[in-house]
């Protein structure tokens, strides 16, 4: 099925669009295919989220990284620009890194880097949109 570029810029507001390729299903306006607006900051637990279960390792991490302040990044199935899209964060989430690996080298806000941040089962971040306070590895490998 062929994707519908939506554009560089969130329609209304002016604020980038992390990875500058965001798409969605045709069909799909970009607030169809986004994650509803937080208010100030929330906290993305997508494995808990998407399993319905409470209780997980993952639901009960203590640590959190913050996505980069005025940026929707795109989660993508793998760690490329060139994979699936997923879905699209909200506005000043934060999120919980399940493992990292080297993928495509992306340059956002935090730099240019090559690590790709799992926060999911097959949802991937760019790590240069991630505040982690390093430019390393945070989390254990993905096996």
């Amino acid at each position: 099925m062929a994707m519908e570029e939506i554009g560089e810029m969130t329609a209304g507001t002016g604020a980038a669009v992390a990875d500058t390729d965001v798409t969605a299903a045709p069909g799909l306006t970009a607030a169809d295919a986004a994650v509803t607006s937080a208010t100030d900051t929330a906290v993305v637990d997508v494995e808990a989220e998407d399993s319905g279960v409470v209780g997980t390792a993952a639901a009960m991490a203590d640590v959190t990284y913050p996505v980069a302040p005025g940026y929707r990044v795109n989660v993508r199935s793998g760690p490329s620009t060139s994979s699936s899209l997923v879905k699209v964060l909200a506005y000043n989430v934060r999120v919980r890194i399940r493992c990292q690996r080297r993928g495509q080298s992306v340059a956002g806000p935090y730099g240019t880097s090559d690590i790709w941040d799992s926060i999911a089962p097959g949802q991937y971040i760019a790590d240069a949109y991630v505040k982690t306070g390093s430019d390393g590895f945070v989390a254990a490998p993905c096996g």
